[in-house]
């Protein structure tokens, strides 16, 4: 006998009960679908590890409904912080900031800061609304896999996982932007992106009115491991399109190229990713994008995914970003 699937729905109001009662929701962003729970409720913070097979230690995100409220779990002090919050919120941006005493040692892995973000999607604010917290969401797949941006890549991954009794899918639609936030360190001088993503760093250095640098150090947030966002089938990178039909000659290749619109290449990249990896093939081919705007996230998780899956659960104290 099948085990009944959990519920999906769009009813926000029934999603937040779900939350408050220690269930897991899955929840629709702009940039990719969250596994959320609710803050302040650690059994629930443990079943997100559990459901993702991901590692202790890895922090997880906060999504809040506005600045004030991510004020109660983060020092939102810091001019930066101000002028992208009010620039890029709601929005994909996650600052990494010094965490407040509310928020527990297993969503930040032990660490001083904390992630967190508004999104911009409909849905999920009236859930936050509804919700009047924050729910610590990484992305509704598991871990180290390919990023899910429709409810049927959310059901293909964890929909056997998750529980019908206590957890809930909110459906919105395919994600509009594709790829995860931006993540931006400010506590550090100068600030660091962590992990390039929907707000491209030229813009993010234009808002700021200053250079922002690479990551350094060990990782503490999410997208930082060598391996990430990694289909089964293996994966080689090249530079142009004449490239990609010297590689795919003679062999059972799947050939990936929309570097002529890169907002429709993020859009599309995991739902790329997963339908070739579908197709059967000995390979999977991508066209790498220029290195401006959202061109810096693609040849991020392009290059994260190509590490293969070997390399998707390194030691978590692991400096390599």
């Amino acid at each position: 006998m099948n085990r009944p699937r959990v519920p999906i729905t769009t009813d926000a109001i029934e999603a937040a009960q779900r939350l408050r009662n220690g269930g897991l929701v899955v929840i629709p962003t702009e940039t990719v679908y969250g596994l959320g729970a609710d803050a302040t409720h650690v059994n629930a913070l443990e079943r997100i590890y559990a459901v993702k097979g991901r590692p202790v230690g890895h922090p997880l995100i906060l999504h809040v409904a506005d600045t004030e409220t991510a004020n109660h779990w983060a020092d939102m002090s810091h001019p930066a912080a101000q002028t992208l919050a009010l620039a890029c919120w709601p929005g994909p941006l996650t600052m990494l900031l010094p965490r407040r005493p509310s928020v527990d040692d297993i969503i930040t892995g032990g660490r001083d800061t904390v992630g967190i973000r508004v999104p911009a999607h409909p849905l999920t604010l009236s859930l936050l609304a509804q919700h009047g917290g924050a729910i610590a969401a990484p992305s509704a797949n598991r871990f180290g896999r390919v990023s899910p941006t429709t409810v049927a890549h959310v059901l293909d991954d964890i929909g056997d996982i998750l529980d019908p009794e206590r957890d809930l899918i909110l459906d919105g639609g395919p994600c509009d932007v594709g790829v995860e936030s931006t993540i931006i360190d400010l506590t550090v001088d100068p600030p660091q992106i962590l992990r390039p993503g929907g707000i491209p760093t030229e813009d993010i250095e234009r808002m700021l009115g200053a250079p922002t640098s690479a990551p350094q150090g060990p990782s503490r947030a999410s997208g930082m491991m060598p391996s990430h966002y990694a289909p089964a089938t293996p994966m080689r990178l090249v530079d142009d399109r004449n490239a990609a039909a010297t590689a795919a000659h003679g062999i059972n290749a799947v050939v990936i190229d929309r570097t002529d619109d890169l907002v429709d290449a993020a859009r599309h990249l995991y739902d790329d990713l997963r339908a070739a990896d579908q197709r059967n093939a000995d390979l999977i081919i991508a066209v790498m994008p220029p290195p401006i705007g959202l061109g810096h996230a693609l040849r991020d998780r392009l290059t994260r995914a190509a590490a293969g899956r070997d390399q998707a659960h390194p030691n978590q104290d692991d400096s390599t970003p």
